[in-house]
């Protein structure tokens, strides 16, 4: 007989390999957002993040700024904002990201949400990176990481609108690494599975209590025994901004614990 995995006390680490860079996170306020935003100032990044509505605490010396990035008019406060903060972005990390769960399936999703979770899901990304792409390129360095999810891999029907969208994030990725790669600038995607954050919980009660055993319902078998921490994917990306991942662009770091490959 085997034990049950007893989940580590994910804890985001010191390592100083952000020491000296500049970064914009968006969706910074609770999730793997807070997590990212925790792991860059601990790694000795400046940060400006971004959400809806303003946090209970923050990281000392984080610059939070109000803004809806599911709109154009909000990722062009965001940018303006962090440029005035910051004067140059060295890191990029487009994690804002949301979505409604429909347990009637596709054809109960409505129209306005596939709108929605194009906007939220990709082109807050898209937008964000084309205000501030020009100054990368012009400073010939960059790092880019776009936050998709494991529903890519297998979408679930009632979350095909919020799939669909990640997935034109993961294509986007590829495309803008080729073009941005000789300019100096890396883009890769982290794509994490089953995470414990505020989002991700509330769809698996939303499709557990439908039935439904997508990826993001948590009905699929996990090798490492456990669902990740928000710090998981902190880690993933703090890597992929940093330059211990110098020579890796247009990559996809999935980190689910397994459960896909396992699947």
């Amino acid at each position: 007989m085997t034990s049950a995995v007893v989940a580590p006390t994910v804890e985001t680490t010191g390592v100083p390999d952000l020491k000296g860079k500049t970064a914009v996170i968006t969706g910074g306020s609770k999730g793997i957002g807070a997590a990212t935003v925790a792991r860059f100032v601990q790694g000795g990044a400046r940060v400006v993040t971004s959400g809806r509505s303003q946090p209970e605490s923050l990281p000392p010396g984080v610059e939070y700024i109000v803004a809806d990035v599911a709109t154009a008019a909000g990722v062009e406060h965001l940018a303006a904002r962090a440029i005035e903060v910051l004067g140059e972005v060295d890191i990029i990390v487009n994690n804002a990201g949301a979505s409604t769960a429909y347990p009637g399936g596709v054809l109960a999703i409505p129209d306005d949400e596939w709108i929605n979770d194009l906007n939220i899901n990709f082109l807050a990304a898209v937008r964000l990176n084309a205000a501030l792409l020009p100054a990368m390129y012009a400073n010939g360095r960059g790092s880019i990481i776009n936050v998709a999810s494991a529903v890519t891999l297998s979408p679930p029907p009632p979350m095909l609108h919020y799939a669909a969208a990640k997935s034109a994030l993961t294509t986007y990725t590829r495309g803008l690494a080729a073009e941005a790669g000789p300019r100096g600038v890396r883009v890769n995607t982290v794509t994490p599975g089953n995470v414990n954050s505020p989002g991700a919980d509330a769809i698996r009660l939303t499709l557990t209590a439908a039935g439904g055993n997508g990826p993001e319902a948590g009905g699929g078998s996990i090798p490492l025994g456990r669902k990740g921490e928000p710090a998981d994917i902190a880690e993933a990306i703090a890597f992929l901004a940093s330059d211990r991942a110098a020579w890796i662009t247009a990559g996809n770091l999935v980190v689910d614990g397994g459960q896909v490959q396992a699947g």
